[in-house]
């Protein structure tokens, strides 16, 4: 049940009390708790952080950066060429982040939409009918019978809601947190794509490292195979130790070509990560001799500040609380001015005359006695999303810590681990060169030989899979840092403005992201 008032038609009186209402209100107050950000506690370190006396604490001391942040374009730090040229791609062409940028717009689009309700709307028309009535109605004796009549009209309304409780623009204020929510999802999208890719290209050049071993260790074979062949023709060998060989070798061929499944599998996951085709993307084999860069780790309160995944759900938890204003402001009466305006006429020939004009102006206070309890109902589900985004939230900051301490302890650990690796190796090479040794002094069969071999094998293969574990943690770890972004990087108010370079292309062809934080800072 409504109970409306409205005033029209008064003249000067109806102009000037809706002048009046329209300054007066516009100041009125806005209803609802103002924004706080949810309070989380953060620890003083990370516990994972290296020791004084860890491998990796030594290394990173040796290889000191000299700042101490992480930059844009943090896959710089890697000093691969190849892999640089790829990550310049991704925020340009990945469908992934255009979804996510495509979204960020309409969010944007949201936010203008939601500032229009500040300003009055204003609408205009033409009409004209012909009316014909009975000639046997009631009438009074002496009326004139008019039968047939015409009306023109050239109306002019304007209705304009006045934000007396603040509904509007706290509407305006939900709209922008949610926008720049969906610019952070941007960040976040294109940092995780970044990522994925890095992952991919690393563990497709540890697979090159293991296929070079292979390939070194086939021609290994192949060569003792010819020495027990040459003692076998001298009769100082067996045909089980020719039989070995040949098996030794044959099945380390096998081991090469399979790794070319998988190597295939991650070429094609790059081309897809930069929005090609898997057949427009070839990667020459190298064996890449790199190590994990220095990785500056900030405090547990800084990360707060850097992920864009936890701005976002800070953002929209920001959006919820405006919501509850909203609904808070349905509970008071709705004040609107409206005005009516234009030019009637009977004839055509006289519309556009100064006595055609016709106006009316008026505010009208409207408020909600009695509605089932549905305002209740709506204020309980936006406090309720709110409780909900902020669980969100602080499970995002949870994750964030959990991520940061996960690749922190796999670097800690991988560092002594390819410490020992690279004594393992050294232990297995000095093996397989004494059973070498051995066997063409007669001294023993060639199963101890190929025993040797295998263990050689195997540990230069393990060091080669820590070398490249240690990289994809490395890359994991500036994810979980935030790839060098920082809040300071959300949209602000000139980003919510149209601008012809968000426009999407027709034809889906690749474009630069109109917005993207990491770009602006690279």
């Amino acid at each position: 049940m409504v109970y409306p008032f409205s005033v029209s038609g008064l003249g000067n009186l109806g102009v000037r009390s809706g002048i009046v209402c329209l300054l007066f209100f516009s100041t009125a107050c806005t209803v609802g708790a103002n924004y706080k950000k949810p309070p989380i506690t953060t620890p003083a370190a990370f516990k994972e952080q290296p020791a004084a006396d860890s491998t990796l604490a030594a290394e990173w001391r040796i290889a000191q950066p000299a700042d101490d942040v992480i930059r844009a374009k943090w896959w710089e730090a890697f000093n691969d060429p190849v892999l640089n040229s790829f990550e310049e791609q991704v925020a340009i062409s990945n469908q992934t982040v255009a979804q996510a940028e495509a979204q960020f717009r309409a969010a944007r689009a949201a936010v203008r939409g939601a500032r229009a309700d500040l300003y009055p709307t204003l609408t205009a028309g033409v009409a004209a009918t012909r009316t014909s009535t009975s000639a046997n109605r009631s009438q009074r004796a002496g009326d004139v019978i008019v039968t047939d009549t015409s009306d023109y009209q050239l109306p002019l309304d304007l209705t304009y809601e006045v934000d007396l409780w603040g509904r509007v623009r706290r509407n305006i204020e939900s709209n922008v947190a949610t926008a720049q929510a969906s610019g952070a999802d941007v960040q976040t999208a294109l940092l995780s794509s970044q990522a994925e890719l890095a992952l991919d290209y690393f563990q497709l050049r540890g697979l090159d490292t293991q296929v070079g071993l292979l390939d070194t260790t086939v021609a290994a074979y192949e060569h003792a195979l010819q020495l027990t062949r040459a003692r076998y023709d001298q009769g100082v060998a067996s045909g089980v130790d020719v039989a070995q060989a040949q098996t030794q070798l044959d099945t380390t061929r096998v081991q090469a070509t399979d790794r070319d499944v998988e190597r295939a599998q991650f070429e094609h996951a790059i081309a897809i990560l930069v929005g090609k085709a898997p057949a427009d993307v070839t990667i020459a084999r190298v064996t890449a001799d790199t190590t994990p860069p220095v990785i500056p780790v900030t405090l547990p309160s800084a990360l707060l500040e850097r992920r864009p995944d936890v701005a976002a759900a800070e953002r929209r938890v920001a959006s919820a609380n405006a919501q509850i204003g909203v609904a808070t402001a349905a509970y008071f009466p709705t004040l609107g001015i409206g005005a009516t305006g234009g030019l009637e006429s009977a004839e055509i020939a006289t519309l556009l005359a100064l006595p055609s004009h016709f106006w009316s102006i008026g505010p009208s206070l409207i408020a909600t006695i009695f509605d089932g309890g549905k305002r209740r109902a709506v204020k309980a589900e936006a406090v309720a999303n709110y409780d909900s985004t902020v669980a969100v939230y602080r499970q995002s900051v949870l994750t964030a810590f959990q991520d940061v301490e996960d690749n922190l302890a796999a670097l800690k650990v991988l560092a002594d681990e390819q410490r020992q690796a690279a004594d393992a190796v050294a232990s297995a090479d000095r093996s397989l060169e004494l059973a070498n040794n051995r066997y063409r002094g007669g001294v023993t069969t060639y199963l101890e030989v190929i025993t040797a071999q295998t263990a050689a094998l195997a540990n230069q293969i393990t060091a080669a899979d820590i070398l490249t574990r240690r990289m994809t943690a490395s890359v994991l770890l500036i994810k979980a840092l935030g790839g060098g972004w920082s809040v300071a990087n959300l949209p602000n108010a000139s980003d919510m403005q149209p601008t012809q370079s968000a426009a999407p292309r027709s034809d889906g062809s690749s474009r630069h992201v109109p917005w993207a934080p990491s770009m602006r800072r690279s």
